[in-house]
């Protein structure tokens, strides 16, 4: 088949999965061309996503000006396709003129994409994240352009799920993912129960480099911490450096690691020289996905105290690597964290947070082995980048029936 991905950043250090379905996609016989609605950033590390910036098309790249220009031909070619992509666009925006002039403005990167997806003979796209690119994907939809489908991550589509439009796009998809049974039911809670057949659960998977990956034991007395995280609200750091400043003062041995960037850096800065923890805790910034793996090895256990999530991808990689994981019982975590694989706590409690890292410093290396164990076990199952594409590969045949396409009214 010949597939298109779009995403609104691709690639991106954040979004090392999508890169490994696609990669999973290609290496099952398909041709993909990918999307990206922006250009890529600079901070990218790793060379298969090097390699994947010089694949991408970035529709904002092609400037405003080509994208009017397509629209144009298109509104003169397909006077009806292009009446009806304007009013599917009027039907996702939010009310508001900033909603509308957002949404015009993806009508124009739709009639571009449209026009480059026929030349490449595109049967079917698929989209990651239900916000921007679910909605460009369904304008494309609308002006003639291949049947779609698209992945929700979560949290943004559910907490802004009428604002986003998820319903119109729900339906005007030939099948939505969900990648935990959290996010599907929240897909059929914003979707008519008649759409409830086409929502799939499929999982973020990961590739051979941690799935084949030798385990190593946790080093004897290793007191370290890591977490792996954008440097957001949503994921609940200012509570984890608090919970740290706790351990200090309990007298605990210990460090810890946060590896990512984020609109948070200064203020989690100043938090960390207010409370003297200049020698506990370190900002990593951004690293390579070896990096990330020496990091996680060197660990005791990996720590995410979330507020909002998905289910996250660097909680799939620490299991893999066989260290257990303390995180928030909250969206899809719980269907992959347990208390044979780590500890779960409630969201927001600094209390609960700083008991579970004391358990985990005090942990045995047996228990913490098995612990690690079972979660690796569990991801290799759950969490296979090569089967999970397969299933995104097999949902995509069986709605091809309605796939094909072309640039006449």
């Amino acid at each position: 088949m010949r597939l298109a991905y779009l995403c609104n950043l691709y690639p991106a250090v954040s979004h090392s999965f999508v890169r490994r379905e696609i990669e999973a996609v290609v290496r099952a016989g398909h041709e993909v061309h990918r999307f990206s609605l922006r250009p890529a950033r600079g901070d990218l590390k790793d060379q298969q996503d090097l390699r994947e910036a010089e694949r991408t098309e970035a529709v904002l790249a092609e400037g405003f000006m080509r994208l009017g220009l397509c629209a144009l031909g298109l509104l003169l070619t397909r006077p009806a396709r292009s009446l009806q992509a304007l009013a599917a666009a009027w039907r996702l925006s939010a009310p508001g003129l900033e909603s509308m002039f957002r949404h015009l403005a993806y009508w124009l990167e739709a009639a571009w994409l449209v026009r480059r997806m026929a030349e490449l003979q595109v049967e079917h796209l698929h989209a990651h994240f239900g916000t921007n690119p679910a909605s460009v994907a369904a304008l494309a939809r609308a002006w003639g352009g291949p049947p779609f489908s698209f992945t929700a991550h979560g949290p943004d589509e559910f907490d802004a799920p009428l604002t986003l439009s998820l319903p119109a796009k729900i339906e005007a998809a030939s099948f939505v993912v969900a990648i935990s049974s959290y996010g599907r039911s929240q897909l059929m809670r914003w979707s008519d129960p008649q759409h409830w057949g086409k929502i799939r659960v499929v999982g973020c998977g990961l590739d051979a480099a941690f799935l084949e990956a030798s385990v190593e034991p946790i080093p004897e007395g290793s007191p370290e911490f890591v977490c792996v995280a954008r440097l957001s609200a949503q994921k609940g750091l200012p509570l984890l450096i608090a919970a740290c400043d706790q351990l200090r003062q309990a007298g605990e041995r210990f460090t810890l690691t946060i590896i990512g960037d984020g609109e948070l850096r200064e203020s989690l800065e100043e938090d960390i020289r207010f409370r003297e923890l200049g020698s506990f805790v370190f900002l990593a910034g951004t690293c390579s996905s070896a990096e990330i793996r020496d990091h996680l090895r060197r660990s005791r256990a990996f720590v995410l105290p979330s507020f909002a999530e998905g289910l996250p991808v660097v909680i799939m990689e620490a299991l893999a690597l066989g260290r257990p994981v303390i995180s928030t019982a909250i969206a899809g975590i719980p269907e992959l964290v347990d208390d044979t694989c780590g500890w779960l706590i409630p969201a927001g409690s600094e209390e609960a947070l700083v008991e579970k890292m004391s358990a985990a410093l005090h942990a045995t290396a047996g228990d913490l082995a098995a612990k690690g164990a079972t979660g690796r076990e569990r991801v290799k199952r759950l969490h296979d980048a090569e089967r999970n594409a397969g299933s995104i590969l097999e949902a995509i045949r069986s709605t091809r029936s309605d796939a094909s396409f072309g640039l006449s009214d």
